[in-house]
């Protein structure tokens, strides 16, 4: 995982210990399994579905690039409802997802995509998304895609994937820092210092790099 996230944008993790919270003592390991495939491929459904499906609120991929590029860790939960409150429901659903590593709260990236019938009401997509803001950053990007698709019947979906945590970035900081406060060298960037103290120069003599220091007219050019 540590390898793939030198590689990636947005990397989504879910433990296989968190399949437990959504098993019973009757759950095979074929169907704990597919089920965390199955919210991984809800997730990326509702991404793409973001870019590529034309919704009554519409978002392309500047949008999702936006709040995925270089964002590191994310997590994503997904939702479904039908009934009374179903948008409230399943944006509930979504940020308090059972296979989620962490809390959703503080994220500074969130892409929300929201599919439901044409009966959908501005009441239920504005609680939906009222839901999602309240475990966000004050100051988060949030973008947000609304999809009407009567194949759902009476049902509304969430998606929600969330980027940016500060929890996450401030541990990769002081991983990177010194006691004293101050960075690291990456391996490679620090210049080695001269053994001895002194270096021959191009006319066969030797100098001493710290002596004469006011005065560089016998250093050679690339010393100077």
């Amino acid at each position: 995982i540590a390898a793939l996230k030198e590689k990636v944008d947005t990397l989504v993790v879910i433990p296989n210990e968190r399949l437990i919270a959504i098993s019973t003592d009757k759950t095979t390991m074929l169907d704990a399994f597919k089920r965390a495939d199955e919210v991984l491929v809800q997730g990326v459904a509702g991404i793409t579905g973001l870019i590529t499906t034309p919704g009554l609120i519409n978002t392309d991929f500047a949008d999702v690039k936006a709040v995925l590029a270089n964002a590191g860790t994310a997590l994503m939960g997904t939702g479904a409802a039908s009934g009374d409150n179903r948008a409230v429901l399943a944006a509930n659903a979504a940020i308090n997802s059972p296979l989620l590593e962490a809390s959703l709260e503080g994220a500074r990236g969130i892409v929300v995509n929201i599919t439901g019938p044409s009966d959908v009401g501005l009441f239920e997509v504005t609680n939906a998304m009222e839901i999602v803001r309240g475990v966000a950053h004050q100051d988060a990007n949030i973008i947000h895609g609304l999809v009407i698709d009567d194949d759902v019947n009476d049902e509304v979906r969430v998606t929600v994937v969330a980027a940016g945590f500060e929890r996450w970035d401030s541990a990769a900081q002081r991983t990177a820092t010194r006691g004293d406060g101050r960075n690291t060298a990456t391996a490679g960037t620090a210049r080695p210092e001269p053994k001895g103290g002194r270096l021959k120069d191009l006319f066969g003599g030797t100098s001493d790099p710290l002596s004469g220091a006011d005065d560089d007219d016998d250093l050679p050019s690339f010393l100077k």
